[in-house]
């Protein structure tokens, strides 16, 4: 669920991000964000919010150059490291969807203004539809004005680890607390906890009717090892109550970072409103 590594997909040279404290008592850390206003000043039209994948970061091509196209269309634009990822404080063994969930509500709600299209990338995907969710519950459908996902890695702890593991492995994680997945994104594994798991089915979404409150434009790439076309196709079913648009690209992987692929991202962006 991982869309972009270093030595996978190119990262730029970015000036010291600014940092907001987050969480409570236990799990308190400092969040590295960038946000950038329009070249005018003025907000003309829906901001921009990039949320990463697992284990990826603020500083991928397609987070700066979706940054660069917002703000020479006149929208506001923020994106930020989960707790335990890139530039911000904590631990990735500690981190739990619930957890980056919470940092990105509180990133939204003190660092955006208006109307904001989520923009999230596999994990991404995942978190932009529980951060609908929680934005509903507190009665703030007005800060959203639709969604960009790439490659929707919903439920994948659940869906697309725990449900495709040999019982040893399982065993693995249960008793001693995490297990090393292999990968193809990077030369150490990455490490699944207990935690990310059991967290994991206190925020799943499938089975029921999600809801994004607002247009939703989904591109999935078909030669995706990481999240099946299939998985988004039950995400569309789910997601019935909202416009959805899906794009299914043939040749694309799970990355979709090449130039073809960002020029595909900011169309749907531009499209959504």
């Amino acid at each position: 669920m991982t869309e972009q590594q270093p030595h996978m997909e190119a990262t730029v040279s970015l000036p010291p991000p600014n940092f907001v404290e987050t969480g409570d008592e236990r799990n308190r850390c400092r969040i590295a964000f960038r946000r950038r206003f329009p070249r005018d000043g003025g907000l003309q039209r829906p901001g921009v919010v990039w949320l990463g994948g697992f284990k990826s970061d603020m500083r991928s091509t397609k987070a700066q150059r979706l940054e660069d196209w917002a703000v020479e269309r006149g929208r506001g634009s923020l994106r930020f490291d989960y707790s335990g990822h890139g530039e911000s404080e904590g631990a990735f063994e500690e981190g739990t969807i619930g957890r980056w969930t919470q940092e990105s509500l509180a990133l939204i709600r003190a660092q955006t203004a208006g109307p904001q299209i989520l923009v999230g990338s596999s994990m991404g995907g995942w978190i932009s539809l529980l951060v609908a969710r929680e934005l509903a519950k507190a009665g703030e459908t007005g800060r959203l004005a639709g969604m960009v996902l790439i490659a929707p890695a919903v439920d994948f702890t659940e869906a697309l680890i725990w449900a495709k593991l040999p019982e040893a492995v399982r065993a693995d994680i249960l008793e001693q607390g995490y297990w090393l997945r292999p990968t193809a994104y990077a030369p150490d594994p990455y490490p699944i906890t207990r935690a990310l798991i059991e967290d994991g089915r206190q925020h799943l979404l499938l089975g029921e009717t999600v809801r994004s409150h607002g247009p939703v434009h989904i591109l999935q790439g078909m030669k995706d090892p990481d999240v099946p076309w299939e998985h988004a196709m039950t995400l569309v079913h789910q997601l019935a109550g909202d416009p959805v648009l899906l794009t299914l690209i043939k040749d694309a992987d799970h990355r979709q970072s090449r130039d073809e692929d960002i020029a595909r991202l900011l169309g749907a962006v531009e499209g959504i409103a």
